[in-house]
């Protein structure tokens, strides 16, 4: 039961933290992937860099940032290093494809616009300067903290899965 409450515990700090990240930084992408990363010593300063400009790809309303960090996270753990790989390119497209679907359940789509019209009501063109000060204007970022949270804790099971020590 211990091993439970601990994995429990792991869970709920990294959803927690993926959330103050996002709050912190505006960042759904990185603060999805840095807490993953900080969990299971995941790649690097470079690897969070790669995800700055991912947030609803490039901020114009796409595939939500919350999950490109997550798959970031499990493309890290479960990846390949060569590219003729092709067990370790299923391997990790297998535990991807299980995130999405998780993820859309959870939120009815992948899409940022589509997750924020769930999670705020509407959907911002953050894209645009205006939509961008409106939505910070209607305390978006901390509102929005709910997806890359629940991103790290989907991620964070899938990862847990495959042996990872943890912090």
């Amino acid at each position: 039961m211990a091993a439970e409450t601990s994995r429990e515990d792991i869970l709920n700090q990294l959803e927690q933290k993926a959330g103050d990240y996002e709050e912190m930084s505006g960042n759904c992408a990185q603060g999805s992937l840095l807490a993953l990363q900080e969990q299971f010593h995941l790649g690097n300063a470079s690897t969070l860099k790669a995800a700055t400009v991912m947030p609803g790809i490039a901020s114009r309303g796409e595939t939500c940032g919350a999950v490109i960090g997550s798959l970031m996270a499990i493309g890290l753990a479960y990846g390949r290093d060569r590219l003729d790989d092709w067990e370790g390119y299923m391997r990790a497209l297998r535990q991807a494809l299980r995130f999405c679907r998780r993820f859309e359940k959870e939120f009815g789509s992948l899409m940022c616009r589509d997750v924020q019209k769930l999670v705020l009501g509407k959907s911002y063109n953050m894209a645009d300067i205006a939509g961008a000060e409106e939505f910070e204007k209607d305390n978006g970022y901390k509102k929005c903290r709910v997806p890359p949270g629940k991103a790290a804790r989907i991620a964070g099971e899938i990862i847990m899965e495959r042996g990872i020590r943890t912090s």
